[in-house]
């Protein structure tokens, strides 16, 4: 993907069909609908459109992910049994290796940032690098 802006509008995206993995699944449609809006040069993270219908399921995130409601709303039961409903602008974190059961009732559609994991070697040699640039002035400090 090239590094051009792109900024549509959640309604003039076409979402692709998809589903919950069948040995997930609790109850309900397994049908989703998803588009990729965006990737960075490194292929490590993305920016994801994704909705679904009435559905339980479990769900296993191999990636760090990111999401926010955008509408709908869905109640999500962590490995502690805790219960917590998200609806539109709700702001989750979920990092790589987490579990969470899901129940969205009627429908439910976010906007979710997922990045590949990395060793943490490699994540040390990574940020020592940047910083490295960041010192002899190539790389801008960011203010975060």
């Amino acid at each position: 993907m090239s590094n051009e802006f792109f900024s549509p509008t959640s309604a003039d995206v076409v979402l692709e069909p998809g589903t919950v993995p069948a040995q997930w699944m609790l109850g309900g449609q397994p049908q989703t609908r998803s588009k990729l809006l965006g990737r960075t040069p490194d292929r490590l993270a993305f920016v994801m459109l994704w909705e679904c219908g009435a559905v339980s399921f479990k769900w296993y995130y191999s990636r760090d992910e990111v999401f926010i409601g955008l509408s709908g709303e869905a109640f999500m039961i962590d490995e502690k049994g805790g219960e917590r409903r998200f609806g539109p602008g709700d702001v989750a974190f979920f990092p790589a290796g987490s579990h969470a059961t899901w129940r969205i009732p009627d429908h439910f559609r976010k906007v979710a940032f997922l990045k590949d994991p990395v060793l943490p070697p490699a994540a040390l040699v990574l940020k020592a690098w940047n910083r490295l640039l960041q010192m002899i002035g190539l790389r801008e400090k960011s203010p975060f």
